[in-house]
């Protein structure tokens, strides 16, 4: 039995857990694409958001489950001509969404990545900021999950990551037991990692 909040509601990190796929199914996908672009119509907050992620001109960037792309795209102004953004799903939509959102804007320098499971398939130290934003709370195996992360980040690479729907103290917990990150920065909206040196 699940327990329940005292609206009588399941918290959202238990009906998370009750999913038996992290890949959201393709009506759920499509439902979540159209809210997007409900929301970013009426409030267009993600180039505020974006802005205080440390991001520049030349970087190599790594949107992990970059969904329809709405914050890739920004990531690929922002790293400009000399950096690359590389935009990782487990969704065949997801692509499909974002290679049609590269051939509207012309963007050169994203390169989406389909994958199974956690593996990246890029190489060692790629990365000099990897994002996770509003993905977390669906990954059955943090640690594994992060390890990915960490075998990607450069060794002063940067992890961007939010816990989604989750309760900020589950995702911290989940961040520092997976022994591969340390926690140097924590706002309002997100945390900020460096990879542990062993």
């Amino acid at each position: 039995m699940l327990k329940t909040t005292n609206s009588g509601q399941t918290p959202m990190s238990a009906r998370v857990k009750k999913r038996k796929t992290e890949r959201m199914p393709d009506i759920s996908f499509r439902l979540m694409n159209c809210i997007f672009h409900i929301i970013d119509f009426i409030y267009p907050y993600i180039d505020k958001r974006v802005k205080k992620f440390g991001i520049k001109e030349g970087m190599t960037v790594v949107d992990y489950g970059c969904g329809p792309g709405r914050y890739t795209t920004r990531f690929a102004k922002f790293v400009g001509d000399k950096g690359k953004v590389f935009a990782i799903d487990i969704h065949e939509l997801a692509i499909k969404a974002l290679k049609k959102k590269i051939n509207i804007y012309g963007f050169k320098n994203i390169e989406p990545i389909l994958i199974s499971g956690y593996n990246s398939t890029l190489p060692n130290d790629t990365a000099d900021v990897v994002c996770a934003i509003d993905m977390f709370f669906i990954i059955q195996k943090p640690s594994e999950f992060l390890s990915e992360l960490k075998r990607i980040s450069k060794n002063d690479g940067t992890l961007i990551i939010d816990g989604g729907h989750e309760p900020r103290s589950v995702t911290k917990e989940k961040i520092l037991d997976s022994g591969f990150w340390d926690i140097y920065k924590e706002t309002k909206d997100h945390l900020k990692c460096r990879p542990r040196l062993n």
